[in-house]
């Protein structure tokens, strides 16, 4: 099998004795300092469970596609739904995997409601009818994967040494759930291996579920490594909000997918928990030993950040998607959202507010 030098973390220890507790806290610390990725074991979620999800899965792929197009992406304003291979972006280049996106299930918000672009977010998912049981299978396998994202985030509290429950007032009501199916086809000879380009996540956390393929790539000090699949355990990574809470501590870190050789097709499944989209990223006061190692969130000119929670999630889905932002959204909202300043965007009054409440 193949290996990785990705740190391992037991959920299980997180919860346990007081002793290994601070043993698996420094742990953590240290896997999200210098890497921003980790293996995630003890989490509860059986490797029998975990097969049933992606054998879902291979059966919504295998579907005709008249079946899968029916509940195409392009549809829905909320960016839920189905994409061919070739429709999603990343740097402008073609990801070479189909996939299949939920979201919260909501009712979408009235139109005189909607006062920022990314209300539009809000709303239904779409599914087959050829899979009946696919809503409710996922909608509960979502909700207990953000179940395991919320113990994380509480332990990155201590790990930060924050009060207990700073990032309450974010998630308070419900965190942003947003769960994708994913079908990586073989490589055809001669073709592109960008499975998914290299980008970073714009949650909180991410949890990756990976069938016994290896493709997913983690970029580290020492060049590009593999995340291979280890039985039973998630892949979780750093996404920029506690990047941008921890202004830098926490690392939001490069990674990609290489699509799996010919002949071969590997299935994933992958959760991103955020705050809630109309929360402000808490920017927590760390004490001067962390905030010395705390190096700023990353400034890059081709994904600038921003601190209002819909905002960062909206950008990564218009830049990815295109053909729903052409059909839904207006050249505007692209102009703001795609084409904005490389640094991060102000902290509103509110969220200055916050962190003087957080730190009273």
């Amino acid at each position: 099998m193949e290996q990785s030098s990705l740190p391992i973390i037991d959920l299980a220890a997180l919860k346990g004795a007081p002793d290994l507790r601070r043993t698996m806290l420094t742990r953590l610390a240290v896997a999200a300092r210098d890497v921003g990725f980790f293996y995630l074991t003890g989490h509860g979620l059986s490797e029998t469970e975990q097969r049933e999800t992606l054998a879902l899965a291979e059966r919504f792929f295998a579907l005709p596609e008249q079946e899968k197009l029916a509940v195409q992406m392009v549809n829905s304003p909320h960016f839920r739904g189905y994409n061919r291979v070739g429709a999603e972006l990343t740097r402008q280049q073609p990801d070479l995997r189909e996939q299949f996106d939920i979201m919260n299930e909501a009712q979408a918000l009235p139109a005189v409601q909607i006062r920022e672009p990314w209300q539009r977010l809000i709303g239904p998912n779409q599914w087959p009818t050829a899979l009946p049981e696919m809503k409710t299978h996922l909608l509960a396998w979502q909700e207990r994967l953000s179940d395991i994202t919320l113990t994380l985030l509480a332990a990155f509290a201590e790990v930060l040494e924050q009060p207990v429950g700073v990032f309450d007032d974010s998630i308070r009501g419900a965190p942003y759930q947003h769960m994708k199916l994913i079908h990586y086809p073989g490589q055809e000879a001669g073709g592109s291996s960008q499975g998914v380009g290299a980008h970073k996540d714009p949650g909180y956390l991410t949890l990756v579920m990976q069938d016994d393929h290896s493709g997913l790539e983690v970029e580290t000090a020492d060049g590009w490594i593999s995340a291979p699949p280890l039985p039973g355990a998630l892949v979780v990574n750093i996404g920029e909000l506690l990047e941008l809470a921890s202004n830098g501590y926490l690392k939001a870190t490069l990674h990609r997918v290489m699509s799996p050789p010919p002949g071969v097709s590997r299935l994933s499944c992958a959760f991103f928990m955020a705050a809630r989209l109309d929360a402000t990223v808490p920017l927590l006061t760390l004490s001067p030993e962390l905030a010395a190692q705390a190096q700023g969130p990353e400034s890059d000119p081709a994904n600038p950040l921003f601190y209002q929670v819909g905002e960062n999630v909206l950008k990564g889905r218009l830049r990815s998607h295109p053909d729903v932002a052409a059909r839904h959204y207006t050249a505007q909202d692209a102009a703001h959202y795609v084409s904005h300043d490389a640094a991060p965007s102000q902290p509103s009054e509110r969220s200055k507010e916050q962190r003087e409440r957080e730190t009273a």
